[in-house]
C-alpha cells in the first residue's frame, strides 16, 4: 500500500496565487495483476476552488521476459467547484458578479496508458475527459474545464555502483493554449537520495531533492523560480512530498521506485 501526500504553494507573495494539496493511496491486488486506489485534490486559485475525489483502477500485462509491461488505468469521481467573489477588490460595484458566490458538483472520468520496464517509462493520460460547463449566477453557461493531455517519458542510466542518472520529460497540452514542457535531470545516489534539476520551457527553472529515510518513508522538496514576466512579482514556488509504503513483513525491499 503506497500513500502519497503533496502540497504545492505557487508564486509566493503573489496575492491569490495557486495552492494545491494532493492525497493518494493505491495498492496492487491479485498478484499485481490489478491495482486499486483513490486520490483527492484541493486546488485554489484566486476566487476559484476545486475539491476532487476520484477512485482509480488499473491492470497491466507482460509484453516479454525482460519485465516490459503495459498498463491501462481508469479513474472516476466528482469535482466540487466553487467561486466566491466576496473578497475581490472591484472598480465597478455594479459588476453583476460583485458579492456573489456559487458552487456545483460535477462528475468526470479520466484514463491513461503506461508502458514501462525496470529502466524506462512512457505514458499518455487525460485526467478529465468531460469538458465541464456550469451556469453562473446569471444563468449564463460557461465552460470551466478544458480537456488536458499529458505525455511523460524517462529512462534510468546506471553510471556505476553508486550513481544512476534519470532524464525525463513531461509535456502538457490543452487546446487553445501553448504546449508546456518540463525537462528534468535527476541523479540517484546509493539508492537513497535523488538530486534533480528542472527547466520548464519559457517559464521557469528549479531544483528538487528526495530522500528515502527507510523502506517505509520517503520525503521530498522542490523549488522553482520563473524566468518569464512573473519573476518581478513573486519569489518562486515550493512543493513538499511525503510517501509512505506499507509492506508485509516478508516483503523484500530492493530499491526506491524510479518512476
Amino acid at each position: 500500500l503506497s500513500i502519497v501526500t503533496m502540497a504545492r504553494f505557487q508564486w509566493i507573495n503573489y496575492k491569490g496565487a495557486p495552492q494545491t494539496q494532493w492525497f493518494s493511496a493505491h495498492a496492487p491486488l491479485l498478484n499485481k495483476a490489478l491495482g486499486l486506489g483513490l486520490h483527492a485534490i484541493n486546488d485554489k486559485i484566486g476566487s476559484r476552488s476545486r475539491t476532487s475525489i476520484y477512485g482509480d483502477i488499473n491492470t497491466s500485462i507482460a509484453l516479454n521476459q525482460k519485465n516490459n509491461r503495459i498498463a491501462v488505468g481508469l479513474s472516476g469521481g466528482v469535482d466540487l467547484l466553487s467561486y466566491d467573489f466576496n473578497n475581490l477588490t472591484v472598480t465597478d460595484v455594479n459588476d453583476p458578479y460583485y458579492g456573489q458566490k456559487f458552487s456545483t458538483v460535477k462528475p468526470n472520468v479520466g484514463a491513461g496508458v503506461y508502458w514501462y520496464s525496470d529502466k524506462h517509462y512512457l505514458g499518455l493520460s487525460s485526467p478529465r475527459f468531460i469538458e465541464t460547463k456550469i451556469k453562473d449566477v446569471n444563468n449564463i453557461v460557461k465552460s470551466i474545464n478544458k480537456r488536458h493531455y499529458f505525455l511523460a517519458t524517462g529512462y534510468v542510466f546506471k553510471l556505476n555502483s553508486v550513481l544512476k542518472l534519470k532524464p525525463s520529460i513531461l509535456a502538457k497540452y490543452t487546446p487553445n493554449a501553448p504546449i508546456v514542457m518540463d525537462v528534468n535531470l535527476s541523479l540517484l545516489m546509493h539508492e537513497k537520495i535523488w538530486f534533480g534539476l528542472m527547466y520548464r520551457l519559457n517559464e521557469s527553472f528549479g531544483a528538487n531533492v528526495m530522500l528515502t529515510l527507510s523502506n517505509k518513508l520517503t520525503v521530498g522538496y522542490a523549488y522553482d523560480f520563473p524566468t518569464n514576466g512573473l519573476r518581478n512579482y513573486q519569489s518562486g514556488s515550493h512543493e513538499f512530498c511525503l510517501q509512505f509504503d506499507i509492506r508485509k513483513k516478508n516483503s523484500a525491499f530492493t530499491s526506491p521506485r524510479y518512476f
